[in-house]
């Protein structure tokens, strides 16, 4: 049983549960698989096959959902990009995935228009609908854009709830994340229709998602978290999705109470902007049951604030796209510790090794490593990445840890030189190549740095040619190839970087030197 034929079957069993919340309106899950379907043979209609890849560039709409799970119904596989990504991130990761097919939201159709000719391998664009004017716009396009550039509701009003059947297999590639990789380049971690099943199957056991369960979805649904445990693992038990366009204090206590739901995640930062609203809203949260946070780690000062104010336990948890994500999760039923990720889920497995791979002693620091069915079958077109990752039948995390005598994990450091802004991972690497790219521009060294508000901030130590170059104009220069929150904060231009004897430079040395 795999996740578009749970769907499937709730919807024939269950037609009225309603599957998700948007906008004020609601969608049974009847009327989702209804729309699943004549989706999904619309892809068809397009020549879409089993394992050509469609990527998403869609937000938390329900856009989203019907598309993922038509994909999943023909076999496909779906790459979901953050549209807030620039141009460049964008092209990289449609070039790099092969993508068929984009999915994107209508406010990107100028970038559709600019890529339509770019990428050969695109045989069709799906615009989907948010504004009352995208089907003028659509038929104002050139005779060529209109052979490739389609509109979701057009194709979706002509299609039929017929769809040729398709076998797909437990190993087939259901998903490819990108994540950051440290040469610069986006990796695509592979991941199999039976890894995002199991995890959100597991996942659901472990937290007791019901079928009477409301799922607050706020975290962006292209983001491994989210897509794990705010729609798949729900939808999978005949829950309901609440869906929020974006994230918005006021608007998350508003739903929470309107909707009465019961289970809300984020990341950290989310936690603060609810935590410090300067009005009180603590009886919007009255209907939580279970309150979820990854994606970093949340202080505990922070953690012990919040259930105090709102009489709800928090659960950290802790993942990588890798793992589709999730391998552990602080215990419902049990006690929570706080400054812990948790325990192992079901199914998975955790540890912590040395150097050598060899399980190390309570208590010890080493690397955390990870195996289960959830872990990736390797990174898309990148055997040597693969190879380095997945060891006898292990993911190596990068993550050091260490664990305690009753089986809970705490997470020492993240990966090296790892930044977390807000929760999202911000790799030093692919800032520092953005900035070596200015004509200006000697030598860079990126860090976090602490932040208040989101965990860290990007701070970039440069050596420049021309004394002239100033602050602002880096940061236009970044704004143009790097998405917002991977723009240095702060910058500081240095007369030369520190390094060690084989000419590395020392980001610890920077850090250190950092005045806050």
């Amino acid at each position: 049983m795999g996740l578009a034929s749970q769907v499937q079957q709730i919807a024939s069993m269950h037609p009225e549960k309603i599957a998700y919340h948007f906008m004020g309106k609601d969608t049974s899950f009847a009327e989702f698989d209804q729309s699943v379907e004549r989706f999904a043979h619309g892809l068809q209609t397009l020549g879409v096959q089993k394992g050509d890849h469609i990527g998403f560039l869609l937000g938390n709409t329900p856009h989203f959902l019907i598309s993922l799970y038509a994909t999943m119904r023909l076999g496909a596989t779906a790459v979901p990009i953050n549209p807030i990504y620039t141009p460049d991130e964008i092209g990289y990761i449609v070039k790099n995935s092969d993508a068929k097919v984009i999915i994107a939201l209508d406010a990107l159709l100028p970038l559709v228009e600019k890529a339509a000719n770019v990428f050969a391998n695109v045989e069709n664009y799906i615009i989907c609908e948010t504004q009352p004017d995208t089907l003028e716009k659509l038929a104002g396009l050139s005779d060529d854009l209109k052979v490739k550039v389609k509109s979701f509701s057009s194709l979706l009003a002509n299609s039929v709830e017929h769809v040729k059947p398709v076998e797909v297999m437990d190993e087939d590639t259901a998903v490819i994340l990108y994540t950051s990789g440290t040469t610069g380049h986006p990796k695509g971690a592979m991941l199999t229709y039976n890894n995002i099943y199991s995890n959100a199957r597991d996942v659901a056991e472990y937290l007791s998602i019901n079928t009477d369960d409301r799922v607050i979805a706020t975290l962006p649904v292209f983001h491994v978290f989210a897509l794990t445990v705010v729609v798949n693992a729900p939808l999978l038990m005949g829950a309901t999705i609440l869906l929020v366009p974006r994230f918005n204090p006021l608007e998350v206590f508003t739903i929470a109470r309107e909707q009465k739901a019961t289970v809300f995640a984020g990341v950290p930062t989310m936690y603060n902007f609810l935590y410090q609203y300067p009005e009180d809203r603590v009886e919007d949260f009255s209907t939580i049951r279970l309150a979820i946070s990854g994606g970093s780690s949340m202080p505990v000062a922070l953690l012990h604030s919040f259930e105090d104010k709102f009489g709800v336990r928090v659960s950290e948890g802790y993942g990588l796209s890798e793992a589709s994500p999730v391998t552990c999760f602080n215990p419902i039923d049990r006690d929570r510790k706080p400054g812990s990720i948790g325990t192992s889920i079901l199914n998975v497995e955790n540890k912590v090794v040395n150097e050598l791979g060899e399980e190390i002693p309570v208590g010890e620091v080493g690397e955390l490593i990870v195996r289960g069915p959830n872990v990736m079958k390797g990174y898309y077109k990148m055997p040597e990445e693969t190879e380095n990752a997945l060891r006898d039948g292990w993911l190596y995390t990068g993550d050091l840890a260490r664990q305690d005598e009753e089986g809970y994990f705490y997470i020492v450091d993240r990966k090296k030189d790892l930044i977390i802004v807000g929760g999202y991972n911000v790799y030093p690497r692919e800032v520092e190549e953005v900035l070596f790219e200015h004509p200006n521009i000697i030598e860079a060294a990126v860090v976090g740095v602490p932040d208040p508000t989101f965990g860290e901030e990007v701070l970039a130590f440069v050596v420049k040619k021309e004394a002239a170059l100033t602050e602002q104009q880096l940061y236009e220069f970044c704004a143009q190839k790097l998405a917002k929150y991977k723009i240095p904060n702060r910058i500081e231009f240095l007369e030369e970087l520190p390094k060690n004897t084989t000419g590395k430079i020392l980001r610890r040395s920077l850090k250190e030197q950092t005045v806050q």
